[in-house]
């Protein structure tokens, strides 16, 4: 096992007497959580499934859960420089549960929203199976192990000792939400309805659910069927089907409901419905199920592009990968919305969940907020990439999660597309032209209303080999290859549609002009929009005397994570990320930022995910009177450059200047102001001022309340500035904070990737002047106090409430 400590915080939850008190679950409820009031253990734990067995100094924690972000980083622990060198091994949870007497004549399964990975779950000392691939969610039929009326023990053995098995950090343990689902014989099946909108204008949509019901009593069942489609709280229509059941068996009931004037579904304005579905029999209601969706249409074409709702849209989008920063893997709610805020902010308008299906919470921000989705199952297929991934599971398990994905997510109006893999090894062999089109095929037969992709590259095995593999996807996903091979594809294969589903930060400008120009082209996916733990070192940038290389592979010990986002791992957008904006949207047009000068012992370095670290700020102390390159992005047709109101110049910022200016400047401190001209005429000011000796800390959380849910999350933005409120951008103080009321911290954390310090604690070191503090709310109400010091500056006292939920 690896050595670490984990860091442990009061947690306000039942106090418990030896081993678990059970949780006591409402009867009338369908879908309930069960995040609450488990018991872990690191370790192999023999007979930990039992039912009598002791866990009674076990640790007690609430879910989501990710122990690998609790240890910090350390140069020998297995996951390496893939898994940013966190520590895994095997992890045990229990918990009890008092299932009601009167669930006795119910179907009682438990479901779990992803596990990370190779878990195997118990029921009273019963395994109902285990589960190998960490990001699909799954559910299992407890009827037959359950005692009515009576605790009852889940276990479950999560196992990510094998390393290397992910290309990035995965996190371990259950790192999403877990459930128990309680319903009649006679119900809807698990992720049993489908809704599509398969005709739509401004005038009238048409809706077509299709609902799967199950009926596993002994008896032949008459029914009815009724879907109400719900919009701001009032059923705007409704349909009833009867139906007849025979036992033991299901039936598939189609159902069209015209909607007049329907309110459709965009990033701009995320307009969303609810089918509320009903089963009755004659007047006993057997089952009620809720799902969202949204009216929008979608359609692709080498003429005009990726049209949503008839109107051409250019995906701006970002990879992403899983982890929410110092909360590593663990999927809370609010950390995923904060995600999907992130991006919007940034101006992406799409992203690609590379290379995994990510959360339910995560999809559904992206419908509520207006985010579109390419949803990837797999990073590979058949042939592997590092010695325990994926390949082990696939002939078995391909099906299996492929169909988790596309069934649970196939409601969500942000998915536009499915991508099945990720530059898999085997993609030179016939082999993958038929894995290819199987995946394909088997996501059509449950969705046929989205296309399929698959991102492709070349490592020097030729491209015009891949035509036959690019013929089995609906869209061809091009992986860093679009400048290259775009044009000459183009005439090669007129009919292919073309998306770039992974693109270096670098070539901003060059890909957005492919997209901009050539319709056949939809859209640009850049690796990445956010920075993540894991692949560590892509996007570095180095100095003289540190361990060099213009790849990422390799030991660049202490990076621990992926510098290569337009936003950083605490959530501040570089200045790349500004560029892009200005690129696809119209709502910035002036920008300025400072290009870190060269070391006076060499010259700074960048491997190929990188740009040049480039920032806010014009403290440069040490290089007085020295040249400093001052870039400044603009959609004027000119900037000026003033320093403290005298004119360095004036420079054209056109497109044929890729929307950039660079001037040289003589650093002195004071006042940088870049100026967008238009006609001869100052239209904006953007500036950068010095600041003074830091002083004290700012502290800028997100919200002023949370919910007492002990789920809610507050993300506290921590800043070093000087007297007049200016971040000073070379503090780098060690921070200490102080939590009083009804909450924990539950991660602090800095942007700097070579920083190794935990990101569980009570402290972190600033850096560039910022840090970032993330609180959790408990089920109980009340105040919250937290306040912030470090030696030498004026401490900072933040008030919040934690209010109960509604």
């Amino acid at each position: 096992m690896n050595r670490y400590v984990f860091v442990m915080f009061s947690v306000c939850i039942f106090v418990l007497q030896g081993n678990l008190i059970a949780q006591s679950l409402k009867s009338d409820v369908r879908k309930q959580s069960i995040d609450f009031d488990w018991r872990f253990s690191l370790g192999e734990n023999p007979g930990a499934e039992q039912v009598s067995f002791s866990d009674e100094k076990w640790r007690k924690l609430d879910l989501p859960h990710d122990w690998s972000i609790e240890g910090p980083p350390e140069h020998d622990n297995p996951t390496s420089v893939a898994g940013g060198y966190f520590p895994s091994g095997i992890g045990w949870y229990r918990k009890s549960i008092n299932i009601p007497s009167d669930w006795k004549t119910k179907k009682v399964g438990i479901y779990f929203e992803g596990v990370y990975m190779n878990s195997e779950v118990f029921i009273n000392g019963k395994s109902l199976g285990v589960y190998p691939y960490g990001y699909s969610s799954f559910f299992y039929d407890l009827s037959g192990y359950l005692k009515f009326g009576e605790q009852n023990v889940v276990a479950v053995k999560v196992d990510n000792s094998q390393q290397n098995n992910c290309r990035w950090y995965s996190g371990s343990g259950i790192y999403r939400h877990v459930w128990l689902i309680a319903t009649n014989d006679v119900h809807v099946d698990h992720w049993g309805v489908s809704i599509t909108t398969p005709e739509v204008s401004t005038e009238k949509a048409k809706v077509v659910i299709e609902t799967l019901v199950k009926n596993e009593s002994e008896k032949q069942q008459k029914i009815t069927v009724t879907s109400d489609i719900v919009f701001k709280g009032e059923i705007i229509r409704s349909k009833g089907s009867k139906v007849t059941i025979g036992a033991n068996s299901e039936s598939k009931i189609l159902q069209e409901i015209l909607v007049d004037d329907p309110k459709l579904w965009s990033p701009e304005i995320p307009n969303l419905y609810q089918a509320s579905i009903s089963i009755t029999n004659g007047k006993s209601k057997l089952d009620t199920y809720d799902e969202q969706f949204g009216i929008r249409s979608i359609a692709f074409s080498t003429e005009q592009g990726f049209q949503l709702n008839g109107e051409t849209v250019l995906l701006n989008g970002g990879c992403v990968h899983h982890d929410n920063g110092c909360l590593g893997a663990a999927a809370f709610d609010r950390a995923e919305e904060r995600r999907v805020e992130l991006l919007k902010s940034g101006g992406f308008n799409a992203v690609r969940t590379s290379h995994n299906p990510p959360s339910e919470a995560f999809l559904e921000a992206c419908d509520r907020l207006g985010l579109l989705v390419i949803d990837e199952a797999f990073d590979g297929w058949r042939t592997q990439k590092v010695p325990f991934d994926y390949s082990l599971y696939f002939d078995e398990w391909w099906q299996k999660d492929l169909d988790a994905m596309v069934l649970r997510d196939r409601n969500h109006p942000s998915i536009i597309m499915w991508s099945t893999g990720n530059e898999v090894i085997e993609r030179t062999e016939d082999q993958a032209i038929k894995t290819g089109d199987m995946l394909a095929s088997r996501v059509r037969e449950i969705d046929p209303t989205r296309p399929v992709t698959s991102a492709m590259t070349t490592w020097g095995q030729g491209w015009v080999r891949f035509d036959s593999l690019f013929s089995v996807h609906d869209i061809g996903g091009y992986n860093y290859q679009l400048l290259k091979y775009s044009d000459f594809d183009h005439e090669r294969v007129p009919s292919r549609i073309m998306v770039q589903t992974e693109s270096y930060p670098i070539n901003a400008f060059p890909v957005w002009n492919k997209v901009n120009t050539k319709s056949y082209i939809i859209g640009d996916f850049v690796w990445t929009a956010l920075d993540y733990l894991g692949e560590s070192s892509i996007g570095r940038y180095y100095y003289p005397g540190e361990v060099h290389g213009e790849h990422w592979e390799g030991d660049f010990w202490p990076w621990h994570g992926a510098y290569c986002g337009d936003i950083d791992i605490i959530g501040w957008r570089k200045p790349i990320s500004h560029y892009r904006n200005m690129l696809y949207n119209d709502d910035e047009k002036l920008y300025m930022a400072v290009r870190e000068p060269n070391p006076k012992d060499g010259k700074i370095r960048l491997t190929e995910w990188a740009v040049w670290p480039t920032w806010e700020s014009w403290n440069w102390p040490g290089y007085e009177d020295q040249v400093i390159t001052v870039e400044v992005i603009s959609k004027y047709p000119t900037v000026r450059l003033y320093l403290n109101d005298q004119l360095i110049g004036e420079k054209p910022t056109t497109m044929d200047e890729e929307f950039k200016a660079l001037f040289d400047v003589r650093y002195n401190s004071g006042e940088l102001k870049a100026v967008g001209v238009e006609d001869g005429r100052e239209i904006e000011t953007y500036t950068l001022n010095t600041a003074g000796q830091a002083s004290k800390i700012q502290l800028n959380p997100d919200r002023t309340s949370i919910k007492a849910d002990g789920q809610d999350l507050l993300f506290v933005s921590v800043e070093i500035t000087d007297e007049n409120g200016r971040i000073n951008s070379n503090a780098d103080h060690d921070l200490n904070f102080q939590l009083e009321g009804p909450a924990t911290i539950v991660g602090v954390a800095n942007a700097n990737l070579k920083s190794v310090e935990p990101y569980v604690g009570t402290s972190k070191r600033a850096w560039k002047g910022r840090a970032l503090v993330v609180i959790r709310s408990t089920r109980t109400a009340g105040d919250i106090t937290l306040v912030a010091q470090s030696d030498g500056l004026t401490q900072s006292v933040l008030k919040i409430s934690s209010d109960d939920i509604q």
